[in-house]
């Protein structure tokens, strides 16, 4: 599995990166973020890409190894990564919007700490 997140106005960075799938990719709904709490907070999440008609595309979980703990969640969106905003916010999504937040992707440990679409299981 490669990631790939160009430089853009969702994530400042840039990724190509390559990983070693354990599992499937399964479409996600919400992650728990520790960016803004250490006690973490459920957001939602969603793929971002360039096409400037759609930029919405679905975020994904995939189960990888991971050297240090033997194996990991990434979790990916589009050519522009993920976009994360705090559970309940209203409003669209929004490259502007303080409150919402891009990421080339996430590693998270815990499937615990993802929600799957329910069609998705």
């Amino acid at each position: 599995m490669f990631v790939e997140v160009e430089q853009n106005p969702n994530f400042e960075g840039s990724y190509f990166v390559r990983f070693n799938e354990v599992g499937p990719a399964r479409q996600l709904t919400h992650v728990k973020s520790y960016e803004r709490s250490s006690r973490g907070e459920w957001c939602e999440v969603t793929g971002w890409s360039d096409d400037s008609e759609q930029a919405l595309c679905p975020a994904y979980a995939q189960k990888v190894e991971d050297s240090g703990a033997g194996a990991t969640y990434v979790i990916f969106g589009g050519n522009w990564g993920i976009r994360l905003r705090p559970e309940g916010q209203t409003g669209e999504w929004n490259l502007y919007n303080e409150e919402q937040w891009g990421e080339g992707y996430l590693s998270i440990g815990e499937e615990r700490d993802l929600r799957f679409l329910s069609s998705d299981v």
